[in-house]
C-alpha cells in the first residue's frame, strides 16, 4: 500500500555545527545512531510504517555519505511509485545560493515536488528520535478540514522556554503562537492536555517541527520569497488566516540538536525499558542490510550493553554502552557510558601485515573509556585512558573534541598507546 495523497519532505538541516565534530565529514541525517542506523532512518521508517513511500530528503552539506546510504538501503519494486530521493541544494537560474532556512529549502525544491500528484505535504525534521503514526495525524487533519497541521508535544514550564509554544482551543485549533516565551509569560499559554500530561506538569504545547500543508496552500506560501523559515515566520504569520490544527503527540520524542542530547539518546537505549523502542514489530526502524557475521565475545562482563552485529570483543567489562557494527575491543579493556560507532570495514590479517598497521581500528588492550563517543573508524592504542566528565573544559584538537564533558574521538582518528585524558 502507498498513501498517494501524501508527499513526504524530510529536512536535513544546515551545517549541523551543534553536532560538530560528528558532522565534520557527513551531513546531520547521515550521523550513525544506535550502533547500526543513521538519523535519517528514523523519519523514513516512520513514513514507511505509515504507508507513505514517496519521500524526498533535502540536504546541502557533505551529502555524499547520505546519498550512498539511501541508495544502498531504500529499494522498492520497479512496478511501484515508491521512492526515497536526496535533493541537495542546487544552483538554478532562480536560485543562486544555499538553502537559507527550512522554508527556503522547500521553496528551492518545489519544482521537484509539483511534478507529483499529492494532496498533502508532510514536512519532517531529519534529526529527531521518535516513532509516530503519521496516518493518524493525516486523518485528524482531514477530519478538522485543516489547511495546516502541526504536531505538538506537551512540555513542562522549564522546557517551554526553549520551544515555539502553541495555544489551542477545545477543538485543537491553534489560536496563537509564541517563539521561546519568557517564563513570566507562561501562565497565559497553557492548553488543554490529557490527565496524564497534567499530572506530569506538561501543560504547554510545543511545536515538534512536524507539519502537514495542503498542496495548494504550500504552493501559495512558497511564492513569498521573504520568508525563509517555517517555525519562525510561516507558522506565526499564517495561523490566524488558515485553519491550523494542533495534533497532540504524547509518546517519546527528542530533538537531537547537540552532542549532549545525541549522547543521552544513544545511552538511553541501554535502559531496561528504553523510551525509544527498537523492538516494536509494528514500528520497525529500517536501515541498510549489511549481511554481517554474528558478534563474538570472550571473557567480557556485560551490563546494560547494546552490541551490534559483526563485533569481536575481548574486553573485561562493558557497561551502559552502545557498541556499533564491526567494533573490536581488546583484552582487559573497560568501556563505560560510551557510544562506540564501529567501523566501515574489517582489517584483514593480510592488510595488517602488508601495511604494518600498529594500531588497529577499535579499542586496544587495557584501555579505560568512559563518557565518550567514538566516531567511525577510530584507532585507540593500548593502555589508553579517556574519562569524560564535568571536570574537563570544552576544547578541540585534531583527533578529539570535548563538549559538555563528553569526549568525542573524531572519525578516523588515531589515539596513540599510553594516551591519558
Amino acid at each position: 500500500m502507498i498513501n498517494n495523497k501524501v508527499l513526504s519532505i524530510i529536512l536535513g538541516g544546515g551545517q549541523g555545527s551543534r553536532l560538530h565534530p560528528l558532522t565534520e565529514e557527513r551531513s546531520k541525517p547521515a550521523v550513525p545512531i544506535a550502533g547500526k542506523y543513521r538519523l535519517v532512518d528514523i523519519p523514513i521508517s516512520n513514513c514507511i510504517n505509515s504507508d507513505i513511500k514517496r519521500i524526498f530528503v533535502l540536504t546541502q552539506f557533505n551529502s555524499a555519505s547520505l546519498n550512498r546510504h539511501i541508495k544502498n538501503t531504500y529499494h522498492f519494486s520497479f512496478f511501484s511509485s515508491a521512492f526515497v530521493d536526496v535533493l541537495a541544494a542546487e544552483q538554478t537560474p532562480k536560485n543562486k545560493g544555499w538553502f537559507q532556512g527550512t522554508a527556503d529549502a522547500v521553496r528551492q525544491s518545489m519544482h521537484h515536488f509539483v511534478r507529483h500528484d499529492f494532496e498533502y505535504a508532510l514536512i519532517l525534521s531529519g534529526d529527531q528520535l521518535y516513532q509516530m503514526d503519521y496516518d493518524k495525524m493525516i486523518a485528524a487533519h482531514e477530519a478538522a478540514n485543516a489547511e495546516i497541521s502541526i504536531a505538538t508535544i506537551p512540555v513542562n514550564a522549564k522546557d517551554a522556554t526553549s520551544f515555539g509554544i502553541m495555544k489551542a482551543n477545545d477543538e485543537n485549533v491553534v489560536t496563537s503562537f509564541i517563539e521561546k516565551p519568557d517564563a513570566s509569560l507562561l501562565p497565559d499559554w497553557t492548553s488543554e492536555v490529557s490527565e496524564e500530561m497534567k499530572n506530569e506538569g506538561r501543560n504547554y504545547l510545543a511545536s515538534m517541527g512536524i507539519y502537514i500543508f495542503n498542496r495548494d496552500l504550500l504552493i501559495k506560501l512558497m511564492e513569498d520569497e521573504t520568508t525563509i523559515d517555517f517555525g519562525k515566520e510561516i507558522i506565526p504569520q499564517t495561523i490566524t488566516e488558515h485553519i491550523t490544527l494542533s495534533y497532540q503527540y504524547e509518546g517519546y520524542w527528542t530533538d537531537i540538536g547537540n552532542i549532549d542530547s545525541f549522547f543521552e539518546a544513544n545511552i538511553g537505549l541501554t535502559d531496561d525499558i528504553p523510551k525509544f523502542n527498537l523492538y516494536d514489530k509494528k514500528k520497525r526502524i529500517y536501515t541498510r542490510a549489511r549481511m554481517l557475521p554474528t558478534t563474538k565475545i570472550a571473557g567480557t562482563q556485560l551490563d546494560k550493553a547494546v552490541i551490534s552485529e559483526g563485533c569481536i570483543i575481548s574486553a573485561s567489562k562493558i557497561e551502559r554502552s552502545v557498541i556499533g557494527i564491526r567494533s573490536r575491543i581488546g583484552k582487559e579493556s573497560v568501556v563505560s557510558n560510551t557510544y562506540m560507532m564501529g567501523t566501515d570495514a574489517y582489517e584483514t590479517l593480510l592488510e595488517i601485515e602488508e601495511k604494518q598497521i600498529k594500531i588497529l581500528k577499535g579499542i586496544g588492550e587495557r584501555c579505560f573509556i568512559k563518557n565518550a563517543i567514538l566516531d567511525k573508524n577510530c584507532r585507540i592504542g593500548d593502555d589508553v585512558t579517556i574519562e569524560g566528565g564535568p571536570h574537563l573544559e570544552n576544547t578541540e584538537t585534531d583527533t578529539y573534541a570535548i563538549k559538555e564533558g563528553i569526549v568525542v574521538i573524531k572519525k578516523g582518528a588515531t589515539i596513540p598507546s599510553g594516551f591519558k585524558l
